[in-house]
């Protein structure tokens, strides 16, 4: 379990998506066993804040990697992992003010788009059925990495661009409830397709008048074993 805990480690802590895969690649066969299956897993998701006034989706896309922890009962599991890259917000927000009249008179009439990046850990309890399809639910922590307010308007015929950060307008710790629902393929042996919710329960914003806004994403992700084969290969040597 030792080596389970410092790979984890060691993976959360590098940002660049290009390293995680690596090193994924590199450990795959060495994290996977009987009792455990490791993978990367990535998709894109569908965020909003809720009720926050004129919030419309934001489309991006999310990777990480996840750990399967098979229990005494083979079709019971414990999911977790890290969702390494993965932002929430919410687009086509109001313009506020910027304290600065030619940044406030170049913006009037345009719109924000709120991004909010966090680690995200989903701790879940995953159950597969004999026909490959699973159901999962549990919780997800986030870890704030930086936030900022995107200004955007068409002024002059040319799109201005600007970003406001906001992270110290944030709380530091999201977390929330996460449900999903998926099919296992080729024979439960293969790739995971799924589809994941999570509903989140702290407030997103610091201080902020109207304390019922909360984090809100699907996720739909394809989740890809590393090295499974070969480890197995090796337990039966």
């Amino acid at each position: 379990m030792k080596k389970y805990v410092w790979v984890v480690i060691l993976l959360f802590s590098i940002q660049s998506v290009n390293s995680q895969v690596l090193i994924s690649l590199i450990f795959g066969d060495k994290l996977n066993s009987p009792k455990v299956e490791f993978g990367l897993e990535g998709g894109a998701n569908f965020s909003t804040i809720s009720n926050l006034e004129g919030a419309k989706n934001r489309t991006d896309f999310n990777l990480g990697f996840y750990f399967d922890f098979k229990l005494k009962n083979p079709a019971w599991m414990i999911n977790t992992g890290v969702i390494v890259k993965s932002s929430m917000g919410a687009n086509g927000l109001a313009i506020y003010s910027l304290d600065d009249a030619a940044l406030d008179n170049a913006f009037a009439g345009g719109h924000v788009d709120r991004k909010i990046n966090y680690f995200n850990v989903p701790i879940m309890m995953k159950y597969k059925f004999d026909n490959n399809i699973y159901v999962k639910a549990g919780t997800q922590l986030g870890l704030l990495s930086k936030a900022y307010d995107e200004f955007k308007n068409d002024y002059g015929g040319e799109n201005l661009e600007y970003k406001n950060k906001i992270r110290d307008k944030i709380h530091v710790i999201d977390a929330g409830l996460a449900v999903g629902l998926g099919y296992r393929l080729m024979g439960g042996n293969g790739m995971n397709i799924g589809v994941n919710y999570y509903y989140g329960l702290v407030t997103v914003m610091k201080g902020d008048s109207s304390p019922n806004q909360y984090n809100r994403s699907l996720y739909l992700t394809v989740g890809i074993p590393i090295g499974k084969g070969k480890a197995a290969q090796k337990a039966s040597e």
